[in-house]
Formats: structure tokens, C-alpha cells, sequence
């Protein structure tokens, strides 16, 4: 794709997964915003259908972690240039000792199996392009810490995947970009990992101005927008107040 096709942003094509909500949600808003062609992909098809009437996004309700639904969902899609992979999750701060299969299970599932069933099912439309595959995966794969061991495992596999897909497919002209977001106060990421609504709320108490999910979607919007031959490799990302994944100041 050259650079031209860039500037107008009404050329692009979007699919980005986890669209119901948070981070997956708000890249979608600010695609659309641009101007973008945007397939909004997620479980949730009623909240799928509401974000479809209020930004023009295409719903297509389907579970990355379902090969059957990724099938279909290739099917769909035409003219893709541009893949953001934000469907993931966290379950549960057990530390290993105590680690339940199913959290385990479940996470590896949306983070690491299913961005690798989408990426390779749309890989040959993409390599046509050429096109872009963006993964959110986490600060929790650059360094793990107590309770997290299944969240840093999944995160840092994605994490792995995702720098072999950057050099497997260079020669195909594919730009392969990761946003690892730190602390994002997002409706549902905390309270699906804890299971309660105050529990939630202690992730970021005292927190002055966490992330948003806007913000991560603004960097997103910015990395896949900027000419094809501008690859931002890695962009880690952060609120001021934490420092490093051990290292967050509450008032």
C-alpha cells in the first residue's frame, strides 16, 4: 500500500476483535472516526449491534476462540488491510500454587489462540495488501509479578507470537505492530478478573488518572495510520503515575 492510500483513510479496512467493550470498543469509535471500513468483532452480538447504529462499524458477532466462527467470519470480511487483535482477557489472581485450570484455559484461549486462528486466517488477504496486524497484549508480558503467573504466561506467549509473525512475514510487506498497555481503567477488565465490583475498584484506587481505553485506542488509531513503511515495533504505553509495572503512585 503506498502512502497515498494512507492519507485517505475512507480507503482503509479494518477488523478489530473485542469490540464490545473497552479497549477493543474505543478502537473501533476512533477508526470510524477517521473514517475508516471497520468489522467489529466480538461474542456479544447485542452490544456488537448498538456500537454498529452509533458509529456505522459492520457487526460480525463471532468467538476467536471458536475456529468454526473464525471461519465463517474470513468468509465475511473483503478488502482488509488492517488487523487489530484487542480480545483478551485476564481470570482470577490465584498465585500457581493454587491455579485453576479453567482461568488458565480460558486465557490462553482469547489471548493466545485466538489472535493466532484470526491472524492466520486473514494472513492471505493481508499479504495481498500489504497490509497490518496489531496486537494489544500487556505490560504483564514484559514482567510478571505475584497472582498474575496465568495473565503473564497467556500475555507473554502473545507477546512471543507476535515478534516471530514480524519477521516470518517482513517479506511479504506486512507491518506487524504491539501496544502494550499498562494500568487501563476499562469497565470490565478488572471486574471479569475478580469477580466483584469492589474488588475492581481497589485496581485503581488512589490512581489519579489511569489510562482509558481511549487512550490506548488513540495510540493504536495513530500506529496504524501512518505511512506503510513507518512500523512502531513496540509501544509501550503507561499512565505518568506508574513507573513500571511495581512501581504506581496512589494519593
Amino acid at each position: 500500500m503506498n502512502s497515498s492510500q494512507h492519507e485517505h483513510s475512507d480507503t482503509r479496512c479494518a477488523v478489530v476483535t473485542g469490540a464490545s467493550s473497552g479497549i477493543g470498543e474505543a478502537t473501533v469509535r476512533a477508526l470510524r472516526t477517521q473514517g475508516w471500513t471497520v468489522y467489529a468483532v466480538a461474542r456479544r452480538a447485542e452490544r456488537l449491534e448498538q456500537l454498529a447504529e452509533q458509529t456505522g462499524a459492520i457487526a460480525l458477532a463471532a468467538d476467536v476462540s471458536n475456529q468454526e466462527h473464525v471461519d465463517a467470519l474470513r468468509d465475511k470480511v473483503q478488502n482488509v488491510d488492517t488487523l487489530i487483535n484487542c480480545a483478551g482477557g485476564a481470570r482470577g489472581v490465584d498465585y500457581l500454587g493454587e491455579a485453576k485450570d479453567a482461568d488458565w484455559e480460558f486465557m490462553y484461549q482469547v489471548n493466545v489462540m485466538g489472535t493466532m486462528r484470526l491472524t492466520r486466517a486473514l494472513l492471505p488477504q493481508l499479504r495481498q495488501v500489504p497490509g497490518t496486524v496489531l496486537n494489544v497484549t500487556s505490560t504483564a508480558a514484559l514482567a510478571s509479578y505475584e497472582g498474575g503467573s496465568g495473565y503473564n504466561a497467556a500475555k507473554a506467549a502473545q507477546r512471543a507470537m507476535t515478534s516471530a509473525l514480524r519477521l516470518e512475514e517482513v517479506g511479504h510487506g506486512l507491518r506487524v505492530i504491539e501496544v502494550l498497555p499498562g494500568l487501563v481503567a476499562t469497565e470490565e477488565f478488572a471486574l471479569r478478573r475478580l469477580g466483584s465490583a469492589d474488588a475492581a475498584e481497589q485496581v485503581y484506587a488512589g490512581v489519579s488518572q489511569p489510562l482509558t481505553a481511549e487512550d490506548v485506542a488513540e495510540v493504536i488509531r495513530y500506529a496504524v495510520s501512518l505511512p506503510h513503511h513507518i512500523n512502531l515495533d513496540e509501544i509501550v504505553m503507561r499512565p505518568q503515575a506508574q513507573a513500571a509495572n511495581h512501581k504506581l503512585i496512589r494519593e
